[in-house]
């Protein structure tokens, strides 16, 4: 006669459990940023206007000052849509944190190139990060509506982060027919990453930014009588 007993419980059930639940929040995580904004990002033919501002995105800058095609596109897109008269000025936000890599100073210096004067643009030296040009863009320079001027691959994740810090936004792609060398990575996994990086930095743990007094933008400044 055999004796018989009750398997006990197994505790990789319990594991396979918290596996799939993980999953299914960095599932439902990475939806949010990149699927619920899409539907705000607009054409710039088609935008319309006037807006308060444009919100630059800074990307590379190549030894020397040249701007990388990425970046040269972005600030061609914004002065096209200051000329269209769809905004009053330009916000050009990027990373300076070391003295011989300047983000912003490139940037405006191509928008004057291409007619945008002095006084319609707004330069941002701190915008390190999409999170922290959203921050700074909100609580610096006091912006509430803006287009934002980017990639589309990127739009997603700068349209959901300057809408949970309290900006209403719309998107503006700056794209090139045929692409960028490379796109395949920044565009494929490292904004897969960036965008799970953009829920957490939005809903757990906020990153820190560089902070400062008010910066009011100077088109929207009344001038005094």
């Amino acid at each position: 006669m055999c004796a018989s007993s009750k398997a006990g419980p197994k505790p990789w059930r319990g594991w396979a459990l918290l596996g799939w639940a993980a999953l299914v929040a960095v599932g439902v995580a990475y939806a949010q940023v990149a699927l619920l904004p899409r539907r705000a990002i607009v054409p710039a033919a088609q935008v319309e206007g006037p807006w308060p501002v444009a919100i630059v995105f800074g990307a590379a800058v190549y030894p020397g000052g040249r701007a990388s095609p990425i970046l040269a596109d972005r600030v061609r897109t914004a002065v096209e849509l200051y000329h269209a008269g769809k905004v009053p000025g330009l916000l050009l936000s990027g990373d300076n944190r070391f003295p011989n890599y300047n983000e912003p100073a490139v940037m405006a210096r191509l928008a004057r190139q291409w007619g945008v004067p002095e006084g319609a643009l707004a330069l941002d030296y701190a915008g390190r990060r999409t999170y922290a040009t959203c921050w700074r863009a909100r609580h610096i320079f006091g912006v509430r509506r803006a287009l934002l001027v980017t990639q589309r691959f990127h739009l997603p994740r700068a349209l959901y982060l300057c809408r949970a810090l309290g900006i209403e936004a719309i998107g503006v792609p700056a794209d090139r027919p045929g692409g960028y060398r490379g796109q395949w990575w920044f565009a494929g996994p490292r904004e897969i990453l960036a965008r799970l990086r953009a829920w957490w930095d939005v809903h757990l743990w906020p990153p820190p930014v560089v902070g400062g007094p008010p910066e009011p933008l100077p088109w929207l400044t009344p001038t005094p009588r």
